[in-house]
This record gives structure tokens, sequence and C-alpha cells, in this order.
């Protein structure tokens, strides 16, 4: 049986990398006339055959995208999935497709296995991706085979070698630190996550922004890394208000809701007041955050709109062999002001 032409052989016989090989053949390419003539002539003589033209040899069509999710903590719910998995279904519905979701393992190459098994037994025909953390192997695995996917979310900023959508979570944050700020704050605390996450840390970033905007320098006491869970949210608040007085927060701003409603809880386990002694962000703007006690502000994110959004992407994809424009999407999140911040009252002097 012949070995099929990979990206990577065809980049291997040009000399470039494989993500200049996709770049080239989808038409978003920054390289010169020569560069770009080897790589059509190493495909010409390899006789590489894109899978959108290999998909329309096929007999049968399963009309069937796959995705697969990271769990949440236990007994923690996760109402953006949610919106999410909605959004893409009823998307999917509404073209005729379905969509398989299929177990997580947190195993790359297990992983891997199962992206492998699903495609080359015709039971998907793409992916949808959104676990995209430092080192994640599918991106790279799903290019080198050319399998359509597309992306919640990116690998670096200026990566554009698949098609994505995703949320400016740092901008969102910067908007969080500028809406403490301009209420009097000072000292600021980050409930983050960890180091190995990269929309964690784009959303960090988003937090030195806000804190280099204002003139206020960071403070490693007030910066806090852990899982985005309840319970991680009350432990380090309680952690950041047994510091001095000198040096405690009279804001926190999380990551995600979760946090967020944990570090509620634990400043008025503490004695104080959400709101007025202290002021909590948090991010996702879940269906909850409005009843809480206060009202939770947060950063929203149109998630049931980049459901819609990629999988008509990627049905347009396995339908015309074409990305729609724009190939790669950055949304601007919003900031939801409620009580959870608005009734602080810096001290005089």
């Amino acid at each position: 049986m012949l070995k099929s032409v990979t990206l990577k052989d065809v980049a291997a016989k040009a000399g470039v990398s494989y993500q200049t090989v996709s770049k080239v053949i989808n038409k978003k390419a920054n390289v010169s006339p020569e560069t770009e003539k080897r790589i059509w002539d190493a495909i010409a003589e390899l006789k590489y055959t894109t899978n959108y033209s290999a998909r329309s040899l096929r007999r049968k069509r399963s009309n069937t995208i796959g995705y697969t999710w990271e769990p949440a903590p236990p007994n923690q719910s996760n109402p953006i999935l949610d919106a999410f998995l909605q959004s893409m279904f009823r998307t999917a519905e509404e073209k005729d497709y379905y969509l398989l979701c299929f177990p997580y393992h947190p195993d790359g190459k297990n992983l891997l296995k199962v992206y492998r098994q699903l495609y080359d037994t015709g039971r998907v025909e793409g992916f949808v991706i959104s676990r995209l953390n430092y080192g994640e192997a599918t991106v790279p695995y799903l290019l080198e085979r050319n399998i359509p996917f597309v992306g919640f979310g990116r690998m670096d900023d200026e990566d554009e070698s698949f098609p994505y959508v995703d949320v400016d979570g740092g901008d969102g944050i910067a908007q969080a630190v500028e809406h403490l700020v301009g209420l009097g704050h000072k000292k600021i605390a980050a409930l983050a996550w960890p180091e190995d996450s990269r929309v964690g840390n784009n959303r960090l970033e988003g937090y030195f922004t806000g804190l280099a905007n204002a003139a206020l320098m960071p403070d490693p006491r007030l910066i806090i890394r852990g899982e985005g869970s309840l319970t991680v949210g009350f432990e380090a608040t309680f952690q950041l208000l047994g510091l001095p007085e000198r040096v405690r927060p009279t804001a926190i701003v999380c990551m995600n809701d979760m946090m967020a409603i944990g570090a509620m809880q634990a400043v008025r386990d503490a004695g104080f007041q959400v709101g007025r002694d202290i002021g909590v962000t948090g991010f996702d703007d879940t269906p909850t955050a409005r009843y809480l006690t206060p009202p939770l502000t947060s950063i929203s994110q149109p998630i049931s709109t980049i459901g819609e959004n990629l999988m008509r992407r990627l049905i347009e994809y396995l339908e015309t062999g074409t990305y729609p424009e724009p190939r790669c999407e950055l949304v601007a999140p919003n900031l939801e002001v409620r009580e959870s911040t608005i009734g602080y009252m810096p001290a005089k002097g």
C-alpha cells in the first residue's frame, strides 16, 4: 500500500515549513514568488492532493463534525460550554450536519489517535478545537494531515496557519482594571490561571496593561495563580485579605466568574462588604452573574455567536473548499458593570 503524501513531505521537498505550505495552498502566505513556485513544483512532483479533493471522491459523506473539550472541575457547572455547544448544534442542524462529541484525553498521543480514527474511518469530516495551550500537538497534527478544522482560540498572536475565532481576553481584563482605577482603586489583585494556560496568560497581560495605563506598578504579592474554580477563588482571596492593610487589595480581578464567586464569599466571610470595601470582577458573564448578591461585574463574550461563526466557517469549507473571510477573527469582549464594584468608597488621605 502506497504511503499518502503529507504536507511535511511537500515542505521537506520545497525546503520550507509545513505551516508555509499550508498558507500557500490557502492563499494566505507572504512569501517570495520563488518560494511559492518551489512549493507548487513540489506539490506537482509529489502528486500531493488536498483532503478536500479527496473527500469529493468519496461515495458517502458523514455530514458530521467532531468536538471534544476539557471537563470542568468536579461539582462545577460550565454554562459557557453549554452555550457554545448549543450554538454549534443549532447551526449544524440548519445545514444538515451533526456534531459528534467524543471523550477528552489529557494524554496528547491518545487524543491524536482518536482524531485519526474518527477522520480516517469517515465518521467525521472535520473538527472544531478549543484546547489551544502551549505545546498543543493537535494543531500541527491536523495541519500536517490537511484535516479540516477551525479553532476557538489561537496558538499565538501572529499565527494564521489555521482559521480561528478568538476573544481578546487581554482587552477585557484591561477594561476591568480601567473601570476599577476609575473608581479610585490603586491596590488591585489578580486571580490568574496556571502558567501553562495560554488563554489565562493572555488575560493576565490585560491586567498588566491596565495597571501600566494607570501608572500603577504590579505587586507580585497581589497575583495568585490557580485553576479557575470556586475553591481557588475562595482560598486565594482569603490569602489576599490576610495581607497587611498597606498591601491588602481593595479590588480583585478574576479570570472567570467561578473564581469571582469564590472570591465574593471569602470577602463576606472575612467581614468585608463586596462592592463597598472590596471590588470584585469576573470574566464570562455567566447567566447567574446578574443574580448574585451583589450582582457581579463581569466581562461578556458573545459565545453563542462564536459557536455559530465557527460552525458556518467549517461547513462552508467542507462544501466549497474555501474558508470564508476573514479567515482569522479576534472578537472584543464587553464589560458589564454591576454592584460588585460600583459601591466602592476610597479612603481619604
